[in-house]
């Protein structure tokens, strides 16, 4: 749904739009519903948990984004039209990229699934670095995960911790050091770039900062920049703490080709 409503407005400037609902076209000339890289690979993830009785395989996840990349698999129409160049690059080479210039969002966009599997950290390490490698990146997929493991683990035990309290109490060294007091920090200073800290960085604070799931989506569009990454990020953790139900139906109906969402799920 964030990757949506992020979709037309991608790249663009922060203060130069104010989105407020579902719309089509814009960066990408995609009617209103349109999904990207994003959601692709998130489903593709989905799909290989789901082939191999909730466990991860490396090789298959990675044959998935060949089929996406090469064949328009796990997308909206059938064809890409959003790719990170590290993504591009590692997927077609089969090589992760973990030089520290390739600490952009596209494994944590899509590492999602891994909070509602039983994994360890290092396999999250491991399904991360199908495409970017660099410790930073692997460490924000780590952290990404674990919030929301540590959440459902609370839940399910009857030690129940709201997302605030699980991330005050993070202790981070850099670059990830914000994160425990990130809903304290004004917008001006969070950025919405496609550096993958930054990305965490502004999906957290849009949910900390958020009274409803709504909100929290809209805000982090109208952030700017990495609009859809940033959206689908904030989506993935605020879906800890609000309800889906919560959505404007008129956007949940226009989300396309539900039918290959709801068969990628697991």
């Amino acid at each position: 749904m964030g990757d949506a409503l992020g979709v037309p407005f991608e790249f663009k400037d922060r203060g130069s739009f104010h989105c407020t609902e579902m719309i089509g076209f814009g960066t990408h000339n995609q009617p209103a519903g349109t999904w990207s890289d994003d959601s692709s690979l998130i489903l593709a993830t989905c799909k290989s948990i789901q082939e191999n009785s909730d466990q991860i395989v490396i090789e298959d996840i990675r044959q998935k984004f060949r089929e996406w990349l090469f064949e328009g698999k796990f997308s909206p129409f059938g064809k890409v039209f959003d790719v990170g160049n590290t993504t591009r690059t590692a997927i077609v080479s089969g090589q992760s990229q973990d030089n520290e210039y390739s600490n952009g969002n596209g494994a944590l966009m899509r590492i999602l699934p891994l909070a509602f599997i039983d994994c360890t950290e290092d396999d999250v390490r491991k399904v991360a670095a199908i495409t970017h490698g660099h410790w930073i990146s692997t460490e924000a997929c780590v952290i990404f995960v674990n919030i929301i493991k540590e959440w459902q683990k609370g839940w399910n035990n009857g030690t129940y911790r709201s997302l605030e309290e699980i991330v005050h109490d993070l202790k981070l060294d850099p670059p990830f050091d914000r994160l425990c007091r990130i809903d304290e920090l004004p917008e001006s200073e969070i950025s919405s770039s496609g550096y993958v800290v930054s990305t965490l960085e502004a999906a957290l604070w849009c949910v900390l900062t958020s009274k409803s799931y709504t909100e929290c989506l809209l805000k982090a569009v109208n952030l700017g920049d990495d609009t859809d990454t940033v959206a689908a990020v904030a989506g993935g953790l605020g879906s800890v703490k609000f309800s889906f139900h919560e959505l404007p139906d008129p956007w949940v109906n226009k989300i396309k080709n539900n039918d290959l969402i709801q068969d990628c799920l697991f």
